[in-house]
C-alpha cells in the first residue's frame, strides 16, 4: 500500500479542503454570518493560512457571496460546486471526490470546516506532524475523548456498571468523531472512497476547539469561547 506509511518521516505538501455552502436549515445562512465581529468562514481560513505544512486551500462552494467573500480575504482557490451536490442531503465523500477530480497533482488532503472556528494552527500542525511521522495509519480524524456514563436507546449502559458507580474521569474513554479535521492520502481515499482509509488514526482534540457548529447553541457557544480567547490574548 502506497500512502504516508511508504514516505519518508517528512511531512509532503497537503492541500485543504473546506466545503461551504449557501443555504444552512438549523443555522440560517451561518457561513457568513458575523462571528466575533468577522464571517464565520474567517476563522478556519485564518488558521489554515498560518499554517507551515498547508500549500493550498481550497473551498467549494454554491454560493457567489462565499466565493466573493473568501477570496477578498485570504489566498483561496474556489471550485464551484456541481449542481447534482447542492442541497443538504449529498454524501460528503461524493464533495470531496470531486475536489480531488480538480487537483490531480496533489497527493494529500486535510479537510476542515467553517463550522470549526476554535480550530488553531498549532493543532492542525501537530495533526499534520502525527499523520506523517507514523507508519501504521493510512488516514487521520480529529476525536474528542469522552469520560461520561453513556446508554443505548433501550436504557443499556455503553460503558459503565450502573451498580459498580466509578468516578467519571475514570471511566474508560469513549472517543467521539468530532468532524474538526480529517487527513488522507489520494491513494487511500481512492480505495475507499472515503476521506477514512483502512488504518485510521484518531487525534484527540482539546474540547475547547472541538465545537462544531450544527446548532443555534452551537454558534452561541463558539462565539462565546473564542470572545473568550481573543480577550485574554490581548
Amino acid at each position: 500500500m502506497s500512502n504516508a506509511m511508504d514516505k519518508d518521516q517528512g511531512v509532503q505538501p497537503i492541500t485543504a479542503l473546506v466545503p461551504m455552502k449557501g443555504h444552512s436549515e438549523r443555522v440560517p445562512g451561518k457561513n457568513l454570518r458575523a462571528m466575533c465581529h468577522k464571517p464565520l468562514f474567517y476563522w478556519i481560513l485564518d488558521s489554515l493560512s498560518r499554517s507551515k505544512y498547508i500549500d493550498r486551500i481550497v473551498v467549494n462552494t454554491d454560493s457567489p457571496e462565499i466565493a466573493e467573500g473568501t477570496t477578498k480575504l485570504f489566498d483561496v482557490t474556489i471550485v464551484e460546486r456541481p449542481t447534482e451536490l447542492h442541497g443538504d442531503f449529498f454524501v460528503a465523500n461524493d464533495l470531496i471526490a470531486y475536489d480531488l477530480l480538480q487537483f490531480p497533482g496533489a497527493e494529500f488532503f486535510l479537510q476542515t470546516h467553517s463550522t470549526n472556528p476554535l480550530l488553531k494552527t498549532e493543532t492542525i500542525d501537530r495533526a499534520i506532524e502525527a499523520f506523517f511521522q507514523q507508519r501504521t495509519h493510512d488516514s487521520l480524524f480529529s476525536v474528542t475523548e469522552l469520560h461520561t456514563r453513556l446508554y443505548w436507546t433501550e436504557g443499556t449502559p455503553v460503558n459503565h456498571d450502573p451498580s459498580n458507580l466509578i468516578r467519571t474521569q475514570d471511566l474508560e474513554p469513549i472517543f467521539e468523531e468530532n468532524s474538526c479535521l480529517y487527513i488522507f492520502s489520494r491513494e487511500s481515499f481512492k480505495k475507499n472512497n472515503n476521506r477514512l482509509g483502512d488504518s485510521p488514526m484518531m487525534f484527540p482534540i482539546d474540547r475547547f476547539e472541538a465545537v462544531d457548529i450544527d446548532e443555534e447553541y452551537d454558534f452561541l457557544l463558539a462565539e462565546s469561547l473564542l470572545f473568550a480567547r481573543l480577550a485574554k490574548s490581548e
